[in-house]
């Protein structure tokens, strides 16, 4: 699977993980079927899409951990929810995904936070993943 489509399987990911946060909805899956529903989404980024909503779904409360014990002074639950579900995302890739190399999982989190988040929502996110790996003592 090239890049591009993993990129627009993170994308999806991140949007059906916002759906399912301002709906106050745990059915993650369900926000999934229906962005695919209503947009022409590449048959190539469905696999791993679903492999990362599983994933983070499967995972979320130690997710949601990492995050809290990386990001000084900050709850989950006060982060906005775009940089709460972009971080959820980078760290189930940093933290429990060994198919993605750290230094890529992060990268590809600080474009999205770029393209889909405030300005300054890049470096606070790079912040916490970096930290996330060093604790991690994971890969590159």
């Amino acid at each position: 699977m090239k890049t591009g489509a993993r990129r627009k399987a993170r994308e999806l990911v991140l949007q059906a993980l916002y759906q399912a946060d301002v709906n106050g909805s745990h059915e993650v899956e369900a926000q999934l079927d229906t962005l695919c529903e209503n947009f022409l989404i590449s048959k190539k980024a469905m696999p791993y899409a679903r492999e990362l909503l599983e994933g983070i779904s499967r995972n979320i409360q130690k997710i949601d951990s990492l995050i809290t014990e990386n990001a000084k002074n900050w709850r989950v639950d006060r982060m906005s929810i775009i940089d709460r579900n972009i971080l959820r995302l980078g760290v189930f890739e940093v933290a429990f995904n060994e198919q993605v190399p750290a230094t890529v999982a992060i990268n590809e989190a600080i474009e999205i936070a770029k393209r889909f988040s405030a300005d300054d929502s890049a470096s606070f996110i790079n912040g916490i993943l970096d930290a996330v790996n060093y604790g991690q003592g994971k890969k590159q």
